[in-house]
């Protein structure tokens, strides 16, 4: 097997693969560190390489399995974090020069979680500074480009988690999504990725954005690959307040259980129109994949959008208030730190009032019901995902901040420009292995997941 096929490999093929010694841990870290080296210079998508720290790890892994110590199908495997996860000892930056020499005392539970399974550490992913700003000039780290095309953004905010998913440079990555953050950049980037329920991961060490809508959660290169990374994170913390003490079923059990009869809810009327409406070619291979879903027989019924089109205030609002509590203080002593385009949006925040932010919260209180009402007539939404010009266009992603459903996002077709595109499922709340389900149906049938950027 030559080095571009192992760098692609999916993590069930590499954990397989090693189990039947076709090759090692080591060889698995060398191929994507190498690989970093040579590719990594044009797309910016590492802060922070821990190859001394991957390669050790990585002797390490090879032993136990060796000895028969095998910690499941994580074991192994090089994965890559957005550099807003704590990792004790190793650099944390946010993206941002306020953070620019912190070394954490702690790691994040979510690193905790992937440590006792075995997985190797390559590295801290670059992103949008402090997961809102969006690609900025004055940040200390160069902005993270699309494997795809250079000259495009990867989508944000786990930028770097996407750019390196795509470009073979790890087999795994975390992110983490406020409004769209795991779901565009896996959509923008051809690859898979889930923001679970809220509460169903811990954030615990995870530096927040907004409180109230932070979801942690994986990023990988299939489908299953996802619900294997799920598998390994999801639980209870008591040191997340906002964690969710839910059974953690086996994610990957229902994957093919097909979606034949399955009712897939598609709110179109009132929201695909907003602002510009929805970019035409992003429609056509949304419609495109409706088409897919129905030939394995699904049934496409159309529900009201508007709910899901005023969703998008509440979120913002709630968000850029909940920012700016959290950065206020820093804002008030070092301001220059921050980079221009997430200072200005955060400051957003100082002209919100109180009533501004209560208003917003009960009108999620309202929004939420209404859209979850609609699972007494489908049992998943399907969406497509967030155009590059998400703030002239209908936003796909933040109904499901709001409402805390999990959400996947899963490669889809190609615009004309050669650019991946995603089509979302969404399911009611902690029925992650649906979503698992209705994605790899439609991964699976579809070519769209062997598709690669040529670098």
């Amino acid at each position: 097997m030559n080095d571009n096929a192992l760098c692609y490999l999916t993590i069930a093929e590499a954990a397989a693969g090693l189990r039947r010694k076709q090759f090692s841990t080591v060889e698995l870290t060398e191929v994507c560190l190498d690989r970093i080296e040579a590719l990594d210079g044009k797309l910016h998508s590492f802060i922070t390489l821990t190859a001394d720290l991957a390669r050790q790890q990585a002797k390490q892994a090879d032993q136990e399995l060796q000895r028969g110590k095998d910690r499941g199908p994580l074991h192994g495997i090089p994965i890559a974090l957005k550099d807003l996860y704590a990792t004790k000892g190793i650099r944390t930056t946010c993206h941002s020069a306020v953070l620019h020499n912190w070394l954490p005392d702690h790691d994040a539970a979510t690193v905790t979680k992937l440590q006792e399974a075995g997985t190797i550490l390559l590295g801290k992913l670059g992103m949008h500074e402090f997961a809102f700003g969006g690609p900025s000039v004055d940040a200390p780290f160069p902005a993270v480009r699309n494997p795809w095309n250079p000259a495009h953004i990867p989508g944000g905010s786990s930028s770097g988690s996407g750019a390196a998913l795509a470009a073979g440079f790890c087999y795994g990555a975390l992110g983490s999504d406020t409004g769209g953050s795991i779901r565009t950049p896996s959509s923008h980037c051809g690859i898979v990725g889930i923001k679970p329920t809220y509460g169903r991961v811990s954030r615990f060490g995870v530096i927040p954005l907004s409180w109230s809508l932070d979801h942690a959660g994986p990023m990988a290169r299939s489908v299953e690959d996802c619900a294997i990374i799920l598998q390994a994170l999801a639980g209870y913390d008591a040191n997340d307040n906002a964690s969710a003490n839910v059974a953690v079923p086996n994610f990957r059990e229902r994957l093919n259980d097909g979606i034949r009869g399955l009712r897939i809810g598609v709110p179109r009327t009132n929201w695909f129109d907003e602002n510009l409406g929805i970019d035409p070619q992003t429609d056509a291979v949304f419609n495109q994949a409706l088409k897919v879903l129905e030939t394995l027989g699904a049934q496409i019924i159309e529900i009201a959008g508007e709910p899901f089109s005023l969703a998008r205030k509440a979120n913002q609002t709630i968000l850029v208030c909940e920012a700016y509590a959290y950065h206020e203080k820093t804002l008030h002593e070092t301001p220059m730190k921050f980079g221009s385009s997430v200072r200005r949006r955060i400051l957003e925040g100082a002209f919100l009032s109180a009533a501004d932010y209560l208003t917003a919260q009960r009108a999620r209180t309202v929004l939420n019901e209404q859209i979850r009402a609609n699972f007494d007539k489908v049992d998943v939404f399907a969406v497509p995902g967030d155009p590059n010009e998400q703030n002239l266009r209908p936003s796909f992603t933040n109904p499901f901040n709001l409402t805390g459903l999990p959400a996947i996002s899963v490669p889809c077709g190609f615009t004309d420009g050669n650019l991946p595109a995603g089509i979302q499922f969404v399911a009611p709340a902690f029925q992650e292995a649906t979503c698992f389900r209705v994605g790899y149906a439609y991964e699976q049938a579809t070519e769209w997941r062997k598709q690669r950027p040529a670098l």
